[in-house]
């Protein structure tokens, strides 16, 4: 592999990144790093080995299994404690050192249990209009840091203990005052602790060179902060924005904008899904009713959305479609070309706009046609680009490739 491929969702989440990221480092010995670049550790990007091991890649790239190295940028929103959770459970599968495989970006945010238990407190408290959150702090994470922008804590403020306690102790006491009730919260030394073993465990770099990059998108665009829909979307930039951003500070080439498509729509707790079928039955191996973020919901392809996602994304240039064995055995399966009151998605007009039309889609219903006969060519004519990566099972053994014409010439 040459280039550099930017790897996001075009729905709600869940569509198979980690698979195909794991694919991706599958076939190429030569790719220099996964890069993460967005979100934080409520990501949840499975992956499955041909022998059977299974993980759910959080912090971790998704090539890790094939030994290759995770950069965590600067766009990322780490949580020592529960990075520290997933590198005992890659040890378990046979990673022996993740930790060796990992650098992290030392201007990014970090999670706290105090941002976990101020966002779970907010999510309670929303009663039937939850947003969807995972609960685990990602959101609270970024509002503090923009609320407070010298007060919080950094990668790089975890290997210093003076620096350190004070950013603690303030954010201990945001939470209390943000609850507003008494509620049990982790000490300080406790959490201090933590964050200076994970210090001496990982090292701290910036973007790496001397050879291509994926980067790893989290969640989808449809839940993006900006192009999503208020207010059910994520505090995370979705799209490939962040990623181009990071290559054009270490003066990178441009990268191929790989977009990734399930057979189907899900989503993960509240909010618009026009398509959604509670009549469906489908398989779903890895994914689950949450305590925070509630139900996981299927619907029908929802074509009018992921034409929006690609177009707020600038395009996508090849399309790798997930789930195509579910497709084959699920013929009940159908499609959404448009929504019967004429409702169209337009991108721009900032967070009002996108308010009014989560509001409209609630409501909306779906246009439905039969299956198509090729699902990839389906979407390749709807979302203008090829599709190159065609997946039909969890491993890596269960994708294939066909080389998009750009690349053929």
């Amino acid at each position: 592999m040459e280039d550099h491929v930017i790897v996001a969702d075009l729905g709600y989440g869940d569509a198979g990144k980690g698979t195909i990221v794991d694919y991706l480092c599958s076939r190429h010995d030569n790719i220099r790093a996964v890069v993460r670049y967005n979100g934080g550790g409520q990501a949840g990007h499975n992956v499955v080995t041909p022998d059977g091991r299974h993980h759910t890649f959080a912090q971790f790239g998704a090539g890790t299994f094939w030994g290759v190295r995770t950069f965590l940028s600067k766009f990322m929103m780490v949580d020592p404690i529960r990075l520290a959770s997933e590198a005992h459970h890659l040890r378990w599968l046979g990673v022996h050192r993740p930790f060796d495989l990992l650098t992290v970006d030392p201007e990014a945010l970090v999670t706290t249990p105090f941002h976990m238990r101020v966002n779970q407190f907010r999510e309670r408290s929303r009663g039937e209009r939850r947003h969807g959150s995972c609960g685990m702090g990602v959101g609270e994470t970024a509002s503090y840091a923009i609320e407070n922008p010298g007060a919080a804590i950094r990668v790089a403020d975890c290997g210093n203990p003076r620096a350190l306690r004070p950013l603690l102790r303030r954010l201990r006491d945001w939470a209390s005052a943000e609850i507003g009730q008494p509620i049990r919260l982790p000490s300080v030394d406790d959490v201090a602790e933590a964050y200076r073993q994970f210090a001496g465990a990982v090292r701290t770099g910036r973007l790496p060179s001397g050879g291509p990059l994926v980067f790893e998108g989290a969640q989808g665009v449809l839940l993006d902060e900006w192009h999503g829909f208020h207010p059910y979307t994520t505090w995370s930039t979705t799209t490939f924005t962040n990623a181009f951003e990071l290559l054009g500070e270490a003066g990178m080439d441009d990268a191929k904008r790989l977009g990734v498509v399930r057979t189907y729509m899900t989503r993960h707790g509240n909010g618009p899904f026009v398509t959604e079928d509670p009549t469906l039955h489908l398989p779903e191996r890895h994914n689950v009713t949450g305590e925070w973020q509630g139900p996981f919901r299927t619907g029908h392809l929802d074509l009018v959305a992921l034409r929006y996602a690609a177009r707020v994304c600038g395009g996508v240039d090849e399309i790798a479609v997930t789930h195509l064995d579910v497709a084959d055995e699920h013929p009940e399966l159908k499609v959404c070309r448009e929504y019967a009151d004429g409702l169209t998605l337009v991108p721009g007009g900032g967070l009002e706009r996108r308010a009014q039309e989560s509001e409209r889609l609630l409501t909306a219903r779906p246009i439905l046609s039969d299956a198509p006969e090729s699902w990839s060519g389906l979407v390749a004519q709807e979302l203008d680009a090829p599709v190159t990566i065609r997946s039909s099972g969890p491993t890596w053994l269960d994708k294939k490739v066909r080389r998009s014409a750009a690349a053929r010439r």
